[in-house]
């Protein structure tokens, strides 16, 4: 081989070396990694909950369009734009799992080569030595010119093996600018989708200001009613109790909505009332436990599972409903269509929001940074109920039928 080529390959090859443990050029940003092995989970995940959010929101949409009430649509409207959040918010934990899997990747490349540099450096200030010393000097050095002759031929027998670890080192190289620039895509992605997500709670915040608006002239019997739930509260020993309280006075507002309506004083109040005056009033409910649970059902935040409907608890009870742990401030929504029973404080869980749905059953979400619903409110599945907390505070949610706890992911649409 030549001596041009050579001090080529030697240059090549010290670049190679070099560029193996040169830092990225891209500035850090303040993104919180993920644990390399929960990053592909966590992007499965994301992904998933960001086409269901999509779905419903346009299937919101659609409803809103097609409502002829103003409180139907404002309330299909708040639902979409909260299930718009929450594709926000699961685009960005997509684009964090992408950067994170992105920057582990890179970081692996970078030991690999960071282990090749020191011999590749070496053997190429040996080569680029020897490619500048002229072919005189070697004939004079100790030694026969056999030797150097030997020396030739076995430099011309490695240099095609020196090529070919040139080139792998290349194509890492070229893997690793790849690698930058994903993660350079998923950074924009993660700025894109945060913005998009800080308008999409300004529009939500003005169209629950106008529900607030339209809501104000019941707000007299709605305190009336967020009074008498604070003295259930107090009286109840536990949440359970709380919930068997609350499901008790709802079952008493579904028996006194279907008695029938008071019978006109007839003109004549000697004649006998008619007989289907005095008849059983026909439309009464079906019996509870027949009833199907919302048909809108879903869970009211995105997040990790941290503990399954029936699993132990670290105290050694089983779980009565799903625990989450969605990101800080992560929107959530009402599980499904309802009446809210109570929201608020409650003994140790925080603000929670208990929904009673049609059939007897009934939701029951806890660990909220925010609450914004009220008692006697009325929802859809997906309206806006507040957001989470985050960080240590996780979310659960329950499903009771007539009581009973009843595992919610059977009934996730």
């Amino acid at each position: 081989m030549n001596r041009p080529a050579l001090l080529a390959l030697c240059t090549a090859a010290t670049c190679a070396a070099l560029l193996a443990v040169l830092p990225t050029t891209r500035a850090q940003t303040a993104v919180q990694l993920i644990a390399p092995d929960e990053a592909e989970a966590a992007l499965t995940r994301a992904t998933r909950e960001s086409r269901l959010a999509e779905a419903r929101a346009a299937r919101l949409s659609r409803e809103a369009e097609a409502a002829t009430e103003a409180a139907q649509r404002t309330a299909s409207e708040a639902a979409a734009l909260a299930a718009r959040i929450q594709q926000a918010e699961a685009d960005i934990e997509a684009a964090r799992a992408r950067y994170s899997i992105a920057r582990a990747e890179r970081a692996d490349l970078t030991a690999r080569l960071a282990a090749k540099q020191e011999p590749t450096a070496r053997l190429t200030a040996a080569l680029q030595t020897a490619a500048r010393r002229p072919l005189a000097l070697s004939a004079l050095q100790p030694g026969s010119l056999k030797d150097v002759v030997y020396v030739r031929a076995v430099l011309d027998s490695a240099v095609p093996q020196i090529a070919r670890r040139t080139a792998a080192l290349r194509s890492e190289l070229d893997r690793g600018r790849a690698l930058e620039e994903q993660a350079a895509r998923s950074l924009d992605q993660l700025r894109s989708s945060e913005g998009a997500l800080r308008e999409r709670r300004q529009s939500l915040a003005a169209v629950e200001n106008r529900q607030r608006i339209a809501s104000r002239s019941a707000r007299g019997a709605a305190l009336r009613e967020a009074e008498r739930a604070l003295a259930l509260a107090e009286e109840a020993r536990d949440l359970d109790g709380l919930v068997d309280r609350l499901d008790e006075v709802a079952a008493l507002r579904r028996e006194l909505a279907a008695l029938p309506g008071p019978v006109l004083r007839p003109a004549d109040l000697s004649a006998p009332l008619a007989p289907e005056a005095l008849a059983a009033p026909t439309n009464a409910p079906a019996p509870a436990a027949s009833a199907p649970p919302p048909a809108d059902f879903q869970l009211p935040v995105q997040g990790r599972t941290l503990i399954g409907f029936g699993a132990r608890r670290d105290s050694g009870i089983a779980s009565t409903g799903l625990t989450l742990a969605p990101a800080s401030g992560a929107q959530v929504v009402a599980p499904g269509r309802g009446r809210v029973a109570f929201a608020g404080e409650y003994r140790g869980f925080g603000r929670i929001v208990i929904i009673e749905h049609a059939g007897g059953w009934t939701s029951l979400v806890t660990g909220l940074q925010r609450v914004n619903v009220a008692v006697g409110d009325n929802v859809i599945g997906g309206s806006p109920m507040g957001m989470a907390d985050g960080g240590t505070q996780a979310v659960t949610i329950e499903l009771r039928r007539n009581g009973s706890p009843v595992n919610p992911l059977q009934f996730l649409r």
